[in-house]
């Protein structure tokens, strides 16, 4: 009797990709330019593709703007369509229902983090830019870094600032379909004041533009991320690889497992990556193992590690199974440097798990327990 096979797709994902394409037809496309600080030109990339859309036959309207603009984007909008805010309580919110009878084929939005006037249908303009994209009109919009969910302490530390809005991440990844960073060099985004201090505080400015610019860049990929593992996932096909950090540090009730620990939470942070830690279940713990094992969890939640306790009688297929499940790009394992029957048994356990582990790089810590 024939099976499929398991790399084709079965009628239940071949009918979720039908439905998913059908939804995607009907829906509006979700372009988000992306600045790691004020000042780098985002309202200017915004408005002026939406030139070169008009210029090319497409209806373009502008539905939100800053409150001034230089020169140069002011003749830009000087020759685009605009449908005025509503003022409530003198603050604006997008006048959501009159962009939907107008029903143009690409609305403009420039801040996409701010909050609306109290009494208005949508508390926030993100969940303005989702009722637009659920009506069928395209929407290509601006927003800054410290405005993303999960970066804010981030940017906070860099800059010192905390900012006042908040998109959730998760709008970004279930909604956007290109994310494009406004990628000004660093040293053109920085203050007049900065640009005529002192040597020191130059140099310390240029250093925290250039680590916001690495955040910005990390954003767009984990959005490309994601929407490749959708695609694999729609298709029926697995990969284990990916342009976001996934780190798996493997613990063990016999080993020393902070350093492991800790510099898997570093390479998680720098990349913006995920970051698990399991254990795989061992029969027979002494009390001294459980009472190991037991800080090595403790630490490894206390650093916001996914913690999973696997079970299998074979612990590398385990390890491997999750990883693949889950994509993850870096296992962290230790490696007892003592003798023994334990030391030879998990010696062959890393050696299988280094051949098997295709696609995932292999960072073997030694131990001396």
């Amino acid at each position: 009797m024939a099976t499929d096979s398991p790399h084709r797709p079965s009628p239940d994902q071949l009918l979720a990709e039908v439905e998913l394409e059908e939804a995607r037809k009907r829906r509006g496309r979700l372009k988000v330019f992306l600045g790691y600080a004020s000042g780098v030109g985002k309202s200017f990339q915004m408005l002026d593709e939406g030139r070169r859309r008009h210029e090319r036959g497409e209806d373009v309207v502008v539905c939100a703007l800053q409150p001034e603009y230089p020169p140069e984007v002011q003749a830009i909008l000087q020759n685009l369509e605009i449908i005025p805010m509503l003022k409530k309580g003198g603050a604006e919110a997008i006048d959501v229902p009159a962009v939907i009878r107008r029903h143009p084929q690409v609305a403009l939005i420039d801040g996409l983090a701010y909050d609306n006037p109290p009494g208005s249908p949508n508390v926030h303009r993100w969940q303005d830019v989702e009722q637009l994209l659920d009506a069928g009109i395209s929407v290509v919009t601006t927003v800054n870094l410290q405005y993303l969910e999960k970066l804010q302490e981030e940017v906070e530390r860099v800059t010192g600032k905390r900012a006042a809005y908040i998109i959730p991440r998760g709008f970004l990844d279930r909604s956007s379909d290109e994310i494009v960073v406004v990628d000004a060099p660093a040293i053109d985004s920085l203050s007049r004041e900065a640009s005529a201090a002192d040597s020191a505080t130059r140099l310390s400015e240029e250093h925290k533009l250039l680590r916001l610019r690495e955040l910005a860049l990390l954003v767009a990929a984990s959005v490309i991320d994601r929407q490749l593992e959708n695609y694999l996932r729609s298709h029926g096909m697995d990969s284990s690889w990916g342009v976001q950090e996934r780190i798996l540090v493997c613990v063990t009730p016999r080993s020393n497992s902070a350093q492991m620990l800790e510099s898997g939470r570093r390479n998680a942070d720098r990349f913006q990556g995920e970051f698990y830690v399991v254990y795989v279940q061992q029969p027979a713990l002494s009390q001294q193992d459980r009472v190991v094992l037991e800080q090595n969890l403790n630490h490894a939640r206390q650093l916001g590690a996914q913690v999973e306790i696997l079970s299998g009688l074979d612990a590398a297929d385990a390890i491997l199974k999750f990883a693949r499940e889950k994509g993850i790009t870096q296992i962290f394992i230790g490696h007892s440097m003592r003798q023994g029957a334990w030391r030879r048994l998990w010696s062959n356990l890393i050696e299988r798990i280094v051949r098997s582990a295709e696609g995932i790089d292999v960072v073997v810590y030694p131990h001396q327990r």
